[in-house]
């Protein structure tokens, strides 16, 4: 059953700020993950262990984690 003319039963501490820096920080972790996985690909490369398109999937997540990253920084300074 839907209540109708109530006020808001809960108060949102979650602001859109917040949430931009939580994005921020699980993206960061995610990125520094993604590079580190990058860099070991670079170094099998050059070893001869693994082919070369591996590393080339490995920088293209890379570089969209980078994006988004940025993105999430961006939008988070844009908040007031």
């Amino acid at each position: 059953m839907v209540a109708t003319g109530m006020r808001c039963v809960h108060t949102s501490i979650m602001t859109l700020k917040n949430a931009a820096l939580f994005a921020l920080i699980g993206m960061l972790l995610l990125t520094i993950l993604l590079v580190a996985g990058l860099i070991l690909d670079v170094l099998n490369v050059s070893r001869g262990l693994i082919p070369a398109t591996k590393m080339l999937s490995s920088l293209i997540h890379a570089l969209a984690a980078v994006a988004v990253t940025v993105f999430f920084y961006v939008f988070h300074k844009t908040q007031s």
